[in-house]
């Protein structure tokens, strides 16, 4: 298998990454052939999986903007993969020029890539870090640099929880997370649901299954699980619903069933 020029030595190219199988359903350039085997594998039980993911970003940009519009100007983006067309930094600078973002992920493939894409961009960096040990993000030298934590700061949890198991405390890592944020800062957050899903949960736990089989289990929780991480935040209007019904920009009467897959949602803390 030939390596691209991108791809960092340190990788193992034979593996399947959940980062590059999502840049795959976005339609990006930065996967292999074994990401896109994994995802057609998933696509044959679920074939909206590239819907739900569209679904996601385009959330995750009218969060940004609302963040911008509430005067929140700095942007904590953990599990934020591989910048594709449209990423934090692009909306949140467009909006408000001097926007600062800081993206974290654990995928040395997103890390490069990232590091490539904000190149000459002094308002945002990456740091590879966990989201399973929040005060290895908090503590980095990047994060101190970038972001005033005195300050309110938008956390950006995006696709990222579902991939985080029970055994690993995910609302332990996002109390934590919270405590460390100041006054008025928001939680954006989407998760992973059988609510939703056009299909029968058999057929959905198929796709569910290849997650499985790379090792990066898919973990779908209720919607009364996903509202328990915005424990001790007020839920901004209106609430955590689909990903189209928060905010739409356009009637989403129209959308496509799978688009409303899962869950999405704003926090305020006090």
């Amino acid at each position: 298998m030939e390596r691209p020029a991108w791809a960092p030595r340190s990788i193992d190219i034979s593996v399947p990454s959940v980062s590059r199988i999502y840049d795959y359903y976005l339609g990006g350039s930065h996967n292999f052939e074994v990401d896109r085997e994994a995802a057609r594998r998933a696509m044959e039980f679920m074939p909206g999986l590239p819907r739900i993911m569209q679904a996601n970003r385009a959330f995750m940009r009218r969060a940004v903007r609302f963040a911008v519009a509430e005067g929140v100007t700095q942007f904590l983006d953990i599990g934020s993969g591989i910048p594709t067309h449209g990423n934090v930094h692009e909306v949140a600078q467009a909006a408000a020029p001097g926007a600062r973002v800081m993206y974290v992920d654990h995928d040395p493939v997103a890390v490069a890539h990232s590091e490539a894409v904000l190149a000459g961009n002094d308002d945002a960096d990456v740091v590879a870090a966990d989201l399973r040990k929040p005060r290895e993000i908090l503590s980095s030298p990047q994060v101190r640099q970038l972001i005033d934590l005195n300050r309110p700061v938008a956390l950006l949890l995006v696709a990222i929880l579902h991939f985080v198991e029970d055994t690993d405390d995910p609302y332990g890592a996002v109390a934590e997370l919270r405590e460390a944020l100041a006054p008025g800062s928001l939680l954006i957050l989407t998760h992973a649901s059988y609510e939703g899903i056009p299909l029968p949960p058999e057929r959905a736990e198929g796709a569910v299954d290849v997650y499985k089989d790379i090792r990066n289990p898919l973990i779908m929780r209720s919607r009364n699980e996903i509202e328990r991480f915005f424990e001790g935040y007020d839920m901004v209007e209106p609430g955590l619903v689909p990903m189209p019904r928060w905010r739409p920009d356009t009637a989403p009467e129209d959308d496509d069933p799978y688009a409303y897959s899962g869950f999405a949602g704003v926090g305020r803390t006090a």
